[in-house]
């Protein structure tokens, strides 16, 4: 209920906004709005003020604001100066560009409103490599610092995976880094083409780094799992299985994995004192028959790690704002890089989200807080304006397109050139919507 609830309010919000960036400024420039709907369908709810009729629609996955138009039907005389048509071009364009640029707006206001609480900065530190993992196998070891990706300066955590993971599929990435010990090098991921790539853009893998440092030291210990049974509790530090120290969690973690059913005899230290207990890891069957163990066990982070890698600090609410836009500028690069990567194919179609994602996000981010739930809506808002000023007839750029080649030209392309791109783009984006769809389904059920 939770993921529906935040996935309708998102949406609610997001278009609504959308949409009234197109309304305030058609009526600035003295066009006569009609209709104000938000979601598709049949109105379940109407209310009229003044010349406009407000909607809420039953379909919530997008929302219109229907203008006063010579095109779409007979305008009394006296109304003709209020149609959206009869405007100038450059009216039109401004009506036109103000809903997404609205949602670019609101992405900065609202990240400026989540930074003026306080940020907690990542330093770009390997803290863990998954064993077998791309990561693993480019050499990346704990303690490297990541430099730059593809040549480009990396400051932050979030930007280097970022950087990492949409160049998979354009070929061999290069990352330079500073070892623990000091020393520079550049370690060298090629991975475009495999299977792990294939996972990584569906979100159902990783790159196998992580920031922070996991120890043996037990967190946390999941209720009627293996580890309870064997009378491991929170503080506990696992110290070796059968007799042979280990000292790494993620050998820990794969001999779990690789052990279901089989009884692992299991040291440990609780209060300075060292205990031994059977442990066998309960026996759990993947979609394609593997049998892997899970001991119930969480551990704990390396806190010393922690406090080197994590920065937190609360800026001036004039700085929180400054780095809302900054943010969102970058969001908008990165996005018209990805779009420009998927057109070449240097990105698989598999990073493309629909509706049943989002609100998956929606609701795991509304999960963790307010906070994290305005930054999901930020990220939403930031494609949400960048998705429609692209140049594809139906969206808000395909008519930016239109009406500047007719400012240009002075007079409109004719109604043949705009019936073709009107059918070239409902086909695009009916297949930009059908890969979305098949990536939810199998991003979620597959």
């Amino acid at each position: 209920m939770q993921t529906i609830l935040s996935f309708i309010v998102a949406i609610l919000i997001l278009v609504s906004l959308h949409e009234l960036g197109h309304y305030s400024v058609a009526r600035l420039c003295g066009v006569k709005v009609k209709r104000f709907s938000v979601g598709f369908g049949k109105p379940f709810y109407t209310k009229k003020r003044g010349d406009t009729e407000w909607c809420l629609a039953p379909v919530p996955l997008g929302g219109y604001v229907k203008m006063l138009d010579t095109r779409e039907g007979t305008v009394a005389e006296a109304d003709l100066p209020y149609a959206f048509d009869r405007q100038h071009p450059a009216k039109r364009i401004a009506i036109v560009a103000a809903g997404p640029l609205t949602n670019l707006i609101l992405a900065v206001l609202l990240y400026g409103t989540v930074f003026s609480f306080g940020i907690t900065e990542i330093r770009p530190y390997v803290g863990t490599v998954e064993q077998g993992s791309i990561a693993a196998q480019a050499g990346f070891q704990a303690g490297d610092k990541i430099r730059a990706v593809n040549g480009k300066s990396i400051d932050d955590w979030n930007t280097a995976l970022t950087e990492m993971v949409l160049n998979l599929e354009a070929g061999a990435v290069t990352v330079a880094v500073e070892t623990a010990e000091g020393s520079e090098t550049v370690r060298t991921i090629e991975a475009a083409g495999t299977e792990a790539a294939g996972k990584i853009a569906k979100n159902n893998g990783g790159i196998g780094l992580w920031a922070f440092k996991i120890t043996p030291k037990i967190a946390f210990v999941q209720e009627n799992s293996a580890a309870e049974r064997a009378g491991l509790k929170a503080g506990d530090t696992l110290l070796a299985a059968d007799g042979k120290a280990i000292s790494d969690w993620q050998q820990w973690a794969e001999l779990f994995r690789n052990s279901p059913g089989k009884k692992l005899d299991i040291t440990y230290n609780r209060g300075g004192e060292t205990f031994n207990t059977a442990l066998r890891p309960d026996s759990f069957e993947f979609s394609d028959g593997l049998l892997v163990g899970r001991a119930g066990l969480a551990p704990e982070h390396d806190q010393a790690w922690d406090k080197k890698v994590r920065r937190h600090y609360v800026p001036t609410i004039g700085e929180a704002f400054k780095m809302g836009w900054d943010k969102t500028a970058e969001y908008v690069v990165l996005t018209v890089k990805f779009i420009g990567k998927l057109i070449t194919g240097n990105a698989s179609a598999a990073h493309l989200s629909g509706p049943l994602t989002i609100a998956d996000v929606a609701g795991k981010s509304a999960s963790l807080g307010i906070l994290s739930y305005l930054e999901f809506l930020a990220v939403v808002s930031i494609s949400l304006g960048v998705l429609n000023l692209l140049p594809i007839p139906v969206l808000d750029g395909g008519h930016l397109v239109y009406y500047t080649a007719e400012w240009i030209r002075g007079k409109p392309l004719s109604e043949r050139v705009q019936a073709v791109g009107l059918r070239i783009g409902m086909a695009v984006m009916l297949l930009m919507m059908l890969v979305a769809f098949f990536n939810d389904i199998n991003r979620l059920f597959g």
